[in-house]
């Protein structure tokens, strides 16, 4: 019975399985939202660690593993990865960080994604940040930033659109329903994209203070 009432404890303070207690923000929008460039600023400004399930996954197909592979091809055909794969990655880059503020960027890409996150690692997360953008601007600025990716192709990004609206909204109405949803206007400069973003982590920081 007693372990019961720890583990809901646990789960209610954001507390990863080790009883290192972390603060959560999922950061959600369709491919080119421009979820990165704002990350980066988050992290200057207001210390958070940003963790990018992406780049995480990428870091894992280039290591050559046998997880790494089947990664690049799940990728290559526009699939999800499992959720485990993903989650293990993101577990273990939240234990090696010093820090207590993580955002992770593209995860969960599905409801099972944010299931299995939330019953493994008992982290419920603070807020999700939403960057809503149109598909036209999206794939404007995925098809201008020419970074090299072997998935920047139209045909691919058109999957990634079709996957994000089908597997990751369903995320967002989610978390919208519990009152975890900050939504921001993704469409409009970087700037000013930011400035609303700041209003919400300084109005958090005000809560925490």
């Amino acid at each position: 019975m007693g372990s019961e009432v720890d583990a809901a404890k646990q789960k209610a303070n954001g507390s990863l399985l080790n009883g290192k207690k972390v603060k959560v923000v999922f950061v959600l929008g369709g491919p080119g939202s421009g979820k990165g460039t704002q990350c980066a600023y988050i992290v200057d400004h207001f210390g958070f660690t940003h963790l990018s399930a992406g780049d995480l996954l990428r870091a894992e197909i280039k290591s050559g593993s046998e997880n790494g592979t089947m990664i690049q091809d799940m990728i290559k055909e526009g699939k999800i990865v499992p959720s485990e794969v993903t989650i293990k990655l993101l577990q273990k880059a939240i234990q090696e960080r010093d820090n207590d503020k993580f955002l992770i960027d593209g995860f969960p890409r599905n409801e099972e994604n944010r299931a299995a996150f939330e019953k493994v690692t008992g982290i419920i997360p603070e807020f999700v940040l939403f960057f809503d953008c149109s598909e036209e601007e999206m794939e404007r600025r995925i098809l201008n930033r020419n970074q090299g990716r072997e998935d920047d192709n139209i045909d691919t990004i058109r999957k990634r659109f079709k996957v994000f609206i089908e597997s990751s909204l369903p995320v967002v109405e989610y978390y919208e329903s519990k009152g975890k949803v900050r939504k921001i206007d993704a469409g409009k400069p970087v700037e000013e994209v930011f400035e609303a973003v700041k209003t919400v982590f300084s109005s958090i920081d005000a809560e925490a203070a």
